[in-house]
């Protein structure tokens, strides 16, 4: 039986990928901040976290949050 073992930071990478799928960019930055994790390249990180998104995609995905907040009123 083998086990993999992943690194600190592919651990860290994927749950950052779970908070952008489930909370608003502004409370994972929020979260990100309480919990210390601004350290290190943030560059990087933002780029390795939005490399695939545009204006456009983002722009979509605030729209559509905003419009599930204001149907669960």
């Amino acid at each position: 039986m083998n086990i993999k073992v992943v690194s600190d930071s592919e651990v860290l990478q994927e749950g950052l990928e779970v908070l952008m799928n489930h909370l608003e960019p502004n409370k994972v930055l929020r979260f990100w901040a309480a919990c210390q994790l601004g350290k290190g390249d943030y560059l990087k990180l933002k780029q390795q976290l939005f490399s695939q998104e545009t204006v456009a995609s983002l722009y979509e995905k605030v729209r559509t949050h905003q419009e599930e907040l204001t149907d669960k009123k």
